[in-house]
């Protein structure tokens, strides 16, 4: 079995707030390692039951294994986004009791590195969630022009700095291409001051998660598959989104006040023309974020937000 570890972020705060029925149906659309999965079924009853997806090979392989004897779970190998119409498919449209998405990068993908994704492990530029793409972080460093790459850095990373780390980029991959993390991230610390990469420790993290977001398509159609989950959930159904980073958390914030919101017509319209009806409540009013004990357990949990709405 593939040692997956991984501390599942905000555990105590997902299982209260979707708030799980025993004999429920409950979809966690990222099972990672199966952490926040585990403490679901923990609370089922054998008439309740487990929905998992994942599009990592081997996080499906340890979930496979570790549910192996559960006859309540269905575990799926699939983008999260892809999950609305799957579970259209099986019938489950007003079914669903709960639904998670942990948008993080599973500890078990940051801490190996022949995955690429971190600047702390030396290894070749992949950066793929599923190993089954075309695209890697080498295709994007080594043949995207520079236009494509400010895009990322600038809208993915919010990198004011962008220029001149893609100048150093397109510089370096024509001498020689840009095989690994380490040479990334030497190529990135030359772009700043040395005072400003040892005083801002984020400064190559924001370079890694541009490319990481393109390599994956994190973003693309985030909005539309939360908007379509939300309608699968049966009344009184709560749905719960962990996000790290503002651009995440920015979408989740929009489509669950949307939801939550009957007009959502421009503020200056007089009269309301759009017909939109809330479909939703808040459960918490504010982002839910990691307690003091579990950032010193966890310090992976520092930019995590946790947001939850309830069908009505």
């Amino acid at each position: 079995m593939i040692e997956f570890k991984h501390v599942p972020v905000l555990l105590d705060e997902v299982i209260d707030g979707l708030d799980i029925k025993k004999d429920g149906c409950y979809v966690d659309c990222t099972m990672g390692g199966g952490g926040h999965s585990s403490a679901i079924l923990s609370r089922l009853s054998k008439k309740g039951k487990l929905i998992g997806f994942d599009k990592d090979d081997d996080a499906i392989s340890v979930c496979k294994e570790r549910f192996s004897g559960c006859q309540n779970v269905t575990i799926i190998k699939s983008d999260f986004k892809n999950s609305p119409n799957i579970l259209k498919e099986m019938g489950m449209a007003g079914q669903i009791d709960g639904i998670l998405l942990d948008l993080g990068v599973s500890s078990y993908q940051i801490d190996s590195a022949e995955r690429g994704f971190s600047f702390l492990h030396n290894g070749r530029l992949d950066m793929r969630m599923d190993k089954s793409q075309d695209l890697t972080a080498f295709d994007v460093v080594n043949f995207y022009s520079e236009k494509q790459l400010l895009k990322i850095l600038y809208e993915y990373g919010e990198e004011s700095n962008a220029k001149n780390i893609v100048k150093n980029i397109l510089k370096a991959r024509q001498e020689k291409p840009i095989e690994t993390t380490f040479q990334l991230k030497e190529i990135v610390e030359k772009s700043f001051p040395k005072k400003v990469i040892y005083g801002k420790g984020g400064v190559i993290k924001q370079t890694f998660q541009a490319i990481r977001i393109e390599v994956n398509g994190e973003l693309e159609g985030l909005k539309e598959c939360l908007q379509n989950l939300i309608q699968l959930l049966r009344k009184g159904g709560r749905i719960a989104v962990i996000s790290f980073h503002s651009l995440e958390d920015r979408i989740v914030k929009n489509v669950f006040k949307d939801a939550c919101t009957d007009c959502i017509c421009p503020p200056k319209t007089p009269v309301c023309i759009c017909g939109h009806r809330a479909v939703a409540k808040p459960v918490s009013k504010k982002p839910i974020v990691a307690t003091t004990q579990e950032l010193q357990k966890n310090s992976r949990s520092s930019s995590a937000k946790l947001r939850i709405i309830e069908k009505i």
